[in-house]
């Protein structure tokens, strides 16, 4: 496929880049000529991801990195400006999901769980790449993959929904204490997003009223690019 160029010569972290989503975004900023650096918990997944790159594999970098914790972060932050000696931008796609259960049957793990799958590794990226942007003085752009549960909040997903209503929060935020940068932050609300476990967790619903992983990932670039310098602290549902 021929590349287009609206991300050539950028270079964009995509942190939790070997899953469905995050693998989708990852090689929509290759196809598109960025390099992307992607964090990754195990060996198997990044090799998977490059085997299903059509085109890009030489502008991708894989991290091992536990992105809740912020010293692993610092590392990767670290290594990808060595590498590239640059940064343009971050995507987290990093999250996990718990949900079925009434508030008073569940695991006080659950929580635990959720904050740091959905709040504490958006405080930990953005907190490890922002002073990168300013630094640079380019300006920026990052995108939190949230879920349109932080505004629904439906029964059986207190944990879940809270987590990510306080990662909407926090992106918010965040914009405002950046605005005059010219470093943008905005936040996805997917609903259910079409992906293999997804299927497998719930077969008998409606596939076809379901998001696709591509579909997110093109929002998630424009609002990457220039087009998009206007957008500011949103919290967009797809």
């Amino acid at each position: 496929m021929e590349e287009t160029v609206r991300f050539r010569e950028q270079v964009v972290l995509v942190t939790g880049g070997t899953g469905a989503l995050g693998g989708a975004v990852t090689r929509a900023f290759l196809q598109e000529g960025a390099s992307v650096a992607v964090t990754y918990r195990t060996r198997e997944e990044y090799e998977s991801l490059q085997s299903s790159l059509a085109t890009g594999s030489a502008r991708l970098r894989g991290y091992a990195t536990d992105v809740t914790n912020e010293d692993e972060m610092l590392r990767t932050v670290a290594a990808v400006e060595e590498e590239f000696h640059r940064l343009d931008g971050l995507v987290s796609t990093v999250g996990g999901l718990s949900g079925g259960t009434k508030l008073w049957d569940a695991e006080r793990a659950t929580l635990e769980r959720m904050l740091d799958l959905n709040l504490r590794a958006a405080f930990v990226c953005a907190r490890t790449v922002v002073p990168l942007l300013l630094r640079q003085g380019r300006g920026g752009y990052l995108v939190n993959v949230a879920a349109r549960a932080a505004l629904d909040q439906p029964a059986g997903a207190g944990a879940y929904a809270a987590s990510k209503a306080a990662a909407v929060a926090l992106m918010h935020s965040l914009a405002m204490d950046l605005k005059g940068t010219g470093i943008r932050v905005n936040s996805i609300l997917p609903n259910i997003i079409d992906t293999p476990a997804n299927r497998r967790a719930m077969p008998r619903a409606d596939f076809a009223t379901w998001i696709t992983p591509e579909q997110i990932a093109r929002v998630i670039l424009f609002l990457c690019t220039p087009d998009a310098r206007a957008v500011n602290g949103a919290s967009i549902t797809v």
